[in-house]
């Protein structure tokens, strides 16, 4: 015959403290593993983010270093008349700005007959681009900043664009852990400018 005290096996006290210290073990591990990967997801996007400004930048850049002539120049839209393609016969008057709703940077892209001062802008084939997607203006910041040849930044309005030697382009987006953004800047010096007659 068994001894029922001879018998072991769990109380209920026992049960009870098992299960708490399972479930404190299993919440630990999963605010752990939501916040890595919350984490993880925000820096992805970051890294998205900033190879997104570095070549959008470039591409500005490359654009702007060639124009030829610059038709209006605030601290957020410039207006000029560059070869927005490399295959491009004439230049296309090109305007760069920051929309109405300051979170995206566009290129509105018009063809050209011929270049200035002979072609004439084809409007009907005028193409809008998204540059930026996700644009973030800081404080104090625009999206240009224009500079004569000294090297001084013009202040604004500038009433005579033949002062722009070279230009400042600013991008930012918004960064997951950082308040003020992801911030790109470059300067590009014009090389192809045409004087105005």
């Amino acid at each position: 015959m068994i001894n029922n005290r001879q018998q072991s096996g769990f109380t209920l006290v026992e049960l009870l403290i098992s299960i708490v210290l399972v479930v404190i073990l299993f919440v630990s591990f999963g605010t752990f593993f939501i916040n890595y990967m919350t984490l993880y997801y925000g820096l992805q996007s970051d890294s998205t983010n900033a190879i997104e400004m570095t070549q959008e930048i470039e591409r500005m850049a490359s654009v702007l270093r060639g124009l030829t002539n610059i038709t209006s120049a605030t601290p957020n839209s410039l207006t000029a008349y560059a070869y927005f393609s490399p295959n491009d016969t004439f230049v296309s008057l090109i305007n760069y700005y920051v929309n109405a709703s300051g979170n995206e940077v566009m290129a509105t892209v018009t063809p050209m007959t011929g270049n200035p001062p002979d072609g004439t802008p084809i409007s009907s084939e005028a193409t809008t681009y998204t540059i930026i997607s996700h644009y973030y203006q800081p404080s104090g910041k625009s999206l240009f900043t224009y500079y004569d040849s000294a090297q001084d930044v013009l202040s604004q309005p500038i009433t005579n664009q033949e002062l722009i030697s070279s230009i400042g382009i600013n991008l930012s987006e918004p960064a997951t852990h950082n308040a003020n953004g992801q911030q790109l800047s470059t300067e590009v010096t014009l090389r192809n400018r045409i004087a105005s007659s």
